[in-house]
């Protein structure tokens, strides 16, 4: 999925149908409105398990038409995590590749943007903490879990060039320890923002919580 559809996949779709004079998908839109719809259907707050006959009654076809585009849910749940991958880490590699700030600014600035885009995707959110993935296939959680020891990684990579650069005696454990409590930090939020029915927002107290974690 290119970046230009991953942009378009947390927003809802408008219900499709293969009435007879309407215009069919470009080759394409339909994988989008799919998995629009799926990320769509997972930002309701009572957290029910999403089967292929809802979401093919929400896009008003037939299960078969969902499984011409996907092998399986399971490949509908990857591809909003690929949207999940491509969006955080490019904005991450924006805020590293400016430099702008100290060590702990970029930090901040990493911080802010992970919860600020839970926020925007709630559904998302559901995703990254696993919740929508139980009973999927393992290798969902796996990719997510790894999707986190990446964020961490580079946290920690900024933490220890920004302890050098202070004159730590021991940058690196530090800032392995720092990388660790923000990552931690970062999914007890998601996972409080999804358990709450999305009422408790992530970046709640989150200038006062970043300013006791970084000083």
């Amino acid at each position: 999925m290119s970046d230009s559809d991953a942009r378009s996949v947390a927003e809802n779709p408008e219900p499709v149908t293969e009435a007879s004079g309407r215009k069919r998908p470009k080759p394409g839109e339909r994988r989008i409105q799919i998995l629009q719809a799926l990320a769509a259907m997972l930002e309701q707050p009572d957290g029910e398990r999403i089967t292929t006959a809802a979401l093919a009654a929400r896009l008003q076809v037939s299960e078969a038409a969902l499984y011409r585009h996907f092998a399986s849910k399971a490949q509908m749940y990857e591809g909003l995590i690929e949207f999940i991958e491509q969006s955080v880490f490019t904005l991450i590699n924006q805020i590293t590749a400016a430099g702008a700030g100290d060590g702990a600014q970029q930090v901040a600035r990493i911080m802010t943007m992970l919860l600020q885009f839970g926020e925007k995707n709630p559904g998302m959110v559901r995703v990254m903490v696993g919740d929508a993935l139980v009973f999927e296939n393992e290798r969902l959680l796996q990719r997510m879990n790894l999707f986190f020891d990446k964020v961490e990684a580079t946290l920690r990579q900024v933490l220890r060039e920004a302890g050098a650069q202070a004159g730590f005696a021991a940058p690196g454990a530090d800032a392995q320890v720092r990388a660790s409590i923000l990552t931690s930090f970062v999914v007890g939020r998601f996972q409080r923002f999804a358990r709450s029915g999305f009422r408790r927002q992530p970046s709640e107290y989150l200038e006062s919580s970043l300013a006791a974690m970084l000083r």
